[in-house]
């Protein structure tokens, strides 16, 4: 493995202090979803790069595999 991929293995991702997964979904206005993960630094991104999150309320995430919605400040590093 080189060196890069090694470090992106260490890095860890927060994730649904319920469930344990990292995909989440945001809304907007409308009440369109998009779905999307949390990155090391608690940054909203979405899961399909060429997507724009704007418009979308990023405040509050929606797990997808679980009924948990908050903060992604609020969501768990252990792993």
């Amino acid at each position: 493995m080189s060196k890069n991929t090694n470090e992106k293995l260490k890095t860890k991702k927060p994730n649904c202090p319920q469930c344990k997964i990292n995909c989440f979904r945001v809304l907007n206005e409308k009440g369109d979803s998009m779905v999307v993960t949390v990155n090391e630094n608690f940054e909203v991104e979405p899961i399909h790069t060429e997507e724009s999150l704007e418009g979308f309320d990023l405040s509050i995430v929606y797990c997808l595999g679980c009924s948990w919605k908050g903060s992604p400040k609020s969501l768990s590093t252990k792993h």
